[in-house]
Parts: C-alpha cells; sequence; structure tokens
C-alpha cells in the first residue's frame, strides 16, 4: 500500500540520520549528519545476491534495520552490530563491561530491551554465554550471533527482498519523453 510505502521511507529517513557504525566517531555538529546515498538499482540489485551484500552497505543495512524495526524485530541486527563491535573490541576491560551489557540487554531473561529474541537462542547456548562473560575472550557470543545471523538470513532477509520498499529502490527511473 501507498501508506506502509510512505511510513517505511519515513522508518529508513530516521534510521540513516540517526544510526552510526559502532565503534566508528559520529559525525560532527558541523557536519550535522552523516550523509547516505541513495543507491543505484543496479547496486540495490546486488543486495538481493548475498545477505553479506546488503549488511556491507550502509544504505542497505539502514534500510534493512528499518524492515525489521517494521516487522518488530530490529533486536537481531541490534544484536548482530553489538557482536560485531564487540569483536573489535582489543581492551580486556572494555571487553568485559560490553559482554555484560550484550548479556544484558539481548539475553538476560528480563532484559532491559523488548527480547522476542531469546526464544530464538536455545537454553545451551544462554548457559554458556552466561559462563563465557565471566572471562570475556571476543568469542564470547559466536554461537549465538551464528544463529541470529541464519535466522535472519533465512527469515527476514527474503521478506526484506519482497518488500515494496526494496522493489522500489530497485527500479530503473521511469524517463518521460514531452511531445
Amino acid at each position: 500500500t501507498l501508506k506502509g510505502l510512505k511510513d517505511w521511507k519515513a522508518r529508513l529517513s530516521y534510521f540513516l540520520q540517526n544510526s552510526s557504525t559502532p565503534g566508528k566517531p559520529k559525525t560532527s555538529k558541523k557536519s550535522k549528519q552523516q550523509t547516505f546515498i541513495k543507491p543505484s538499482p543496479e547496486e540495490a540489485q546486488l543486495w538481493s545476491e548475498a545477505f553479506d551484500e546488503l549488511l556491507a552497505s550502509k544504505y542497505g543495512l539502514a534500510a534493512f534495520r528499518a524492515f525489521l524495526k517494521s516487522e518488530f524485530c530490529e533486536e537481531n541486527i541490534e544484536f548482530w552490530l553489538a557482536c560485531e563491535d564487540f569483536k573489535k573490541t582489543k581492551s580486556p576491560q572494555k571487553l568485559s563491561s560490553k559482554a555484560r551489557k550484550i548479556y544484558t540487554d539481548f539475553i538476560e531473561k528480563g532484559s532491559s530491551k523488548r527480547v522476542l529474541f531469546q526464544i530464538n537462542i536455545d537454553f545451551q547456548t544462554k548457559t554458556l554465554i552466561a559462563q563465557n562473560i565471566q572471562e570475556a575472550t571476543s568469542g564470547c557470543f559466536t554461537t549465538a550471533q551464528k544463529r541470529v545471523y541464519s535466522l535472519m538470513e533465512n527469515n527476514a532477509y527474503p521478506r526484506f527482498l519482497e518488500s515494496e520498499f526494496y522493489q522500489d529502490l530497485c527500479k530503473k527511473p521511469q524517463i518521460t519523453t514531452v511531445p
């Protein structure tokens, strides 16, 4: 529907204006906001070739996040991004504090975020993570992150590719000629 597409575009615009890559500095106040250039239809079509292509594109990632938010499952991409940032952490102190934050935000029962995602991580994995974060290493969340990635790749990603918004991005602009 047209209203749904407008809502989607508004949500994407919000994510494009308010997203920053984890671990990277935010843009300065002088530049106001990060600039995202709408991809060409050809670039957008590349996203359908592989889930990693979509995640590697800043615009693609923001579009996918907006899509997941519209489906009330954005915690999956948020968890995946938090894990990507976590794996780049070098300081043992920061590893430990980030591990606890990821655990409390996304895994711990009764967590601070709306965690529908909990049902997608089995009890053994949760228990393993709870043990691993006691002495955090960059691999604490590897199993859970792989499961969430697979869930997104096999469920949400195909729906994203079928979405009206994505289909609209892939359309070549119509050239109209005036007689």
